[in-house]
């Protein structure tokens, strides 16, 4: 039967992508966001089941594995993609928004990732991939919150690999370093190839989920070629 993959924070861009090319290989998909109304154009093209999820709320998250296991089986393959972005002066944020900020990029992977992990422990396989950003690695100015919730995103994934690949779970974050290509957002001509191309971030996501045990990778950059770094 064929590998069931499920991408959580799913919208018009990488998550499409993803969904593309795993579909593409057969694999059944199952795409989780807060306004799946977006998501009927990837959904018809890849044959998805799309179930509305807050990822920060621990029975959204529940809810979502359980529709899951039901409609399309227990996931060989989860890509968590949500994030919560907030900007500002330092001294001006707002604390409850901050913490909203955080939950969505860290507590909710943590959610996720947990009952990824449970489900995958009892079949003794599985594949966890978690998005990062430049963020996850750099605290720009006035980006606190979301620095804040990607370096946390990271240390949770970097202590997951360590915990789960010895149980055949391969886990691995990806530092996205760069602007996304979208329709609303096109490379500039005059600067070719600048911006990251998310059907090309799509095919490194589908190589490390594929790479032999032998030869596992925990984390990957990605970057244009001119990003500076």
């Amino acid at each position: 039967m064929s590998e069931v993959v499920l991408i959580v924070g799913a919208g018009e861009g990488l998550s499409a992508s993803l969904a593309r090319r795993f579909a593409r290989e057969g694999s059944r998909i199952v795409l989780a966001a807060r306004t799946p109304e977006k998501l009927s154009d990837v959904a018809a093209e890849t044959r998805a089941h799309v179930v509305r999820c807050d990822a920060s709320v621990r029975a959204d998250v529940e809810a979502l594995f359980a529709e899951c296991d039901r409609s399309r089986g227990s996931p060989d393959v989860v890509v968590y993609n949500a994030s919560g972005r907030l900007r500002g002066p330092f001294v001006d944020l707002d604390a409850g928004a901050v913490k909203q900020a955080i939950e969505v990029s860290a507590y909710g992977g943590f959610l996720v990732a947990q009952a990824a992990a449970k489900r995958m422990l009892g079949k003794g396989r599985g594949t966890i991939l978690l998005t990062g950003a430049s963020a996850s690695v750099k605290g720009y100015a006035q980006s606190a919150p979301f620095a804040m919730g990607k370096f946390a995103l990271r240390g949770l994934a970097q202590s997951m690999a360590r915990e789960l690949q010895p149980q055949n779970i391969h886990v691995a974050h990806f530092v996205i370093d760069g602007g996304i290509r979208s329709s609303s957002r096109p490379v500039p001509t005059e600067n070719p190839d600048s911006l990251l191309d998310p059907d090309a971030i799509a095919d490194t996501y589908f190589h490390v989920a594929r790479q032999p045990r032998s030869a596992w990778t925990w984390e990957v950059e990605l970057r244009p070629w001119v990003e500076k770094f």
